[in-house]
C-alpha cells in the first residue's frame, strides 16, 4: 500500500520513512508533507498533494488535526493520527471525520501498551479499594503532560472504578479514596515508561511498560494503516486491532 506520510521531518516522520525504506510489509510513500519543509520533494502544504495514496499516517503535532481531517476527508483517504494532546474540540473534529472516512486514533501506537492497557483494567476490578498511581517518564522534548497514554490508562481505570484523576500534586491535601493519581517525569533521552501501581492494604502491585525503540510506535502506525485501508468509515484504535 501506499501512504502520504504527514510529518515527515519530525524525529517519528524519519523513523516511518526507516521503517519503509527497510521493507516493511510493502508499504510505500506516496508523498511526503511537513508543514516546515523548505525541500522541494517535501510537500509543505497537504492540500497541494495529487498522489493517490491508499492512507494517511501523521505524526504531525495536534493542533493539525483540523487540516488534516479536511483533507483526508475531502479526498475519502483513510486516517491514522499518531499524534496526542488533542483538545475536546480537536477529538471533536476527529471524531466528525470519521463518519465519512476510517480514522485510526490511539494515545499510543504500541502493541505492548494496548495490553498493558487491558491488563490495567483487569487489576483494577481485581484490587478493589485499593490506591492507584500511575508514574510516566518522558524525554525533556516531550510537550504534552500528562502523557496521552497515562490518561488513557487513567480512563480504563475510571471505567471500572469510578473514582476522580488526579495530574500532579501540590499543597497540603490528604490523598482522597478512589482517587487515580497521575505523575508526570521528564528528563535526558527517555523513550517513555509507564507504570501502574495499585496499593493494597496488605501487598503492592505494579504493572510497567517501556519503550525501547521509538520504532515500535512508527511499526504500529503502519500496522495501523493497513488495517484500516478497507474498513468502513468509523474510528478505530488498538483495541479493534486485538478484536481482529
Amino acid at each position: 500500500m501506499r501512504i502520504i506520510l504527514y510529518g515527515a521531518l519530525g524525529r517519528m516522520g524519519r523513523e516511518v520513512d526507516a521503517i519503509i525504506k527497510s521493507g516493511y510489509k510493502g508499504v510505500s510513500v506516496a508523498a511526503y508533507c511537513d508543514v516546515f519543509s523548505n525541500i522541494p520533494d517535501i510537500y509543505a502544504n497537504i492540500n497541494e498533494i495529487t498522489e493517490k495514496a491508499d492512507a494517511v499516517v501523521d505524526f504531525s503535532h495536534h493542533s493539525h488535526t483540523a487540516p488534516l481531517c479536511g483533507f483526508a476527508v475531502s479526498r475519502h483517504i483513510p486516517l491514522v493520527i499518531a499524534t496526542t494532546g488533542q483538545t475536546e474540540g480537536e477529538k471533536a473534529i476527529i471524531k466528525e471525520a470519521s463518519k465519512t472516512i476510517p480514522v485510526f486514533f490511539s494515545p499510543n501506537m504500541s502493541s505492548g501498551v494496548a495490553f498493558l492497557n487491558s491488563l490495567v483494567k483487569k487489576a483494577a476490578a481485581f484490587f478493589e479499594g485499593a490506591d492507584i498511581e500511575i508514574v510516566e517518564r518522558h524525554h525533556n522534548k516531550k510537550l504534552d503532560s500528562p502523557s496521552g497514554t497515562a490518561k488513557m490508562l487513567a480512563e480504563t481505570i475510571k471505567s471500572v472504578t469510578g473514582g476522580a484523576i488526579v495530574a500532579g500534586r501540590d499543597g497540603v491535601s490528604q490523598r482522597q479514596p478512589g482517587e487515580i493519581g497521575i505523575s508526570s517525569v521528564r528528563g535526558g533521552n527517555v523513550r517513555g515508561v509507564h507504570e501502574v501501581t495499585f496499593y493494597a492494604q496488605s501487598e503492592t502491585f505494579t504493572l510497567t511498560h517501556t519503550a525501547e525503540s521509538r520504532s515500535m510506535f512508527g511499526e504500529g502506525a503502519l500496522g495501523a494503516a493497513i488495517f484500516i485501508k478497507d474498513k468502513p468509515p468509523g474510528l478505530y484504535g488498538m483495541d479493534d486491532i486485538f478484536k481482529d
